[in-house]
């Protein structure tokens, strides 16, 4: 395998939703799903802190293609196994992979795991093309295993929460929505950003995913994207870390604007940038018939949550009942599904349907016109409002829940 570390319809792709075991090993219905998490970088801290937390899952091996970063990680984290990715998928206790690699990396790596009979689940983007994702799908439908990506952060209690009110009519018929996200970039913080500024990077692949996985969730499939974009600066410098004063290239667009037009007729604006000095990620607002919604950060998965009805002059603040997750969460929902036999959330189907869409809108600014999204996918039901992965066995957990 290559690659570093790192921080369509399911009817279409096979039989995705099914709960078969690996290797022909027959169905597992009970007890925690076996988890290797390979890429062992930035953003596997948090994964393993919340994985090993969740009784839903068992992490029994990290992977990195350095081996004693891997070997670090199972320390820390006190997972039984560490070796390279191959080792890894050769245990047969591990039933689910999770890809923490670089996107350049994410088709390739969940390939393979694919071809071992092992589920998958993805950080975001799912791969850097339409292409390689619908080949992912096409191949795990056959395999009868199961793809799942991040981004998760809208199964966190904040987006949940407003994901019900829209769900339930709260506010009316959703209408239109706002989306931004500005910031001066992440080279200011990151000891390693080039990736971020590659392809499959850049502010509409590295942070689009979670603004428009909110909306999706929301709103439902998007029909067709237009768009413009630029870039600032053709090179970058980066501000943290033993690397401080390094310049190196970019090769993506910095500043994104588009419009979406949904299939439920709904529409959106949304803003994704690393050229603006203000800092703003948390704006995410629905314009509904009844009331104005503002959601909480999409990047995060607690609140705040505030309404303001038609003839208010000021927001009411809303609850945001359950327990604030973290990153993983969607893992404990896919390996709960595993082993309900039920769809999970944080789809494949979705996460093809986010590429198609970031996809789309890059299309769409090289090219000046509206862009028709081909893709579809389910928009996923709210989580019920006790759902707590930190709390219960996969099976205890939804004994008495309708999900």
């Amino acid at each position: 395998m290559s690659g570093v570390s790192d921080t369509g319809d399911l009817r279409d792709t096979g039989d995705i939703g099914s709960a078969r075991g690996v290797r022909g090993g027959g169905p597992v219905t009970d007890g925690p799903v076996g988890v290797a998490v390979v890429g062992c970088g930035v953003i596997s801290g948090q994964y393993l802190r919340n994985l090993t937390a969740y009784p839903a899952v068992r992490v029994v091996a990290c992977a990195d293609l350095d081996r004693s970063r891997a070997e670090a990680a199972a320390a820390e984290h006190g997972v039984a196994h560490a070796g390279d990715p191959g080792e890894v998928l050769g245990l047969p206790e591990v039933e689910l992979v999770v890809n923490l690699t670089v996107p350049a990396a994410h088709a390739e790596v969940a390939g393979a795991a694919v071809a071992a009979g092992r589920h998958v689940y993805n950080e975001k983007p799912l791969t850097l093309d339409r292409e390689s994702a619908r080949r992912l799908l096409a191949a795990a439908g056959l395999a009868g295993v199961r793809v799942g990506s991040a981004p998760d952060t809208f199964l966190g209690a904040g987006l949940q929460a407003m994901l019900r009110l829209l769900a339930e009519g709260g506010a009316g018929r959703p209408l239109s929505a706002v989306a931004l996200m500005q910031g001066p970039g992440p080279q200011r913080w990151h000891h390693d950003p080039e990736f971020l500024f590659r392809r499959g990077g850049g502010p509409l692949f590295d942070m689009g995913p979670y603004y428009l996985t909110a909306l999706v969730a929301a709103l439902g499939p998007v029909a067709r994207v237009t768009a413009m974009s630029g870039r600032s600066l053709d090179r970058r410098v980066i501000g943290a870390g033993p690397r401080a004063g390094t310049s190196f290239p970019v090769e993506v667009a910095t500043h994104v604007t588009a419009l979406l037009e949904f299939a439920s007729g709904a529409v959106a604006t949304t803003v994704f940038s690393f050229d603006s000095p203000l800092g703003r990620q948390d704006f995410l607002e629905f314009t509904c018939a009844e009331a104005t919604v503002a959601g909480p950060n999409p990047n995060g998965f607690g609140g705040p949550l505030r309404s303001r009805r038609a003839g208010e002059t000021e927001w009411s603040a809303l609850p945001v009942p359950g327990t604030v997750t973290g990153r993983g969460v969607g893992v404990a929902e896919m390996a709960v599904a595993i082993r309900r036999g039920r769809p999970h959330r944080a789809s494949g189907e979705l996460g093809l349907h986010v590429l198609d869409v970031m996809t789309s809108i890059g299309e769409s600014a090289e090219r000046g016109e509206f862009v028709d999204v081909t893709s579809t996918c389910p928009r996923p039901d709210p989580l019920p409002e006790g759902w707590d992965p930190r709390i219960a066995t996969p099976m205890a957990q939804e004994a008495n829940m309708t999900i």
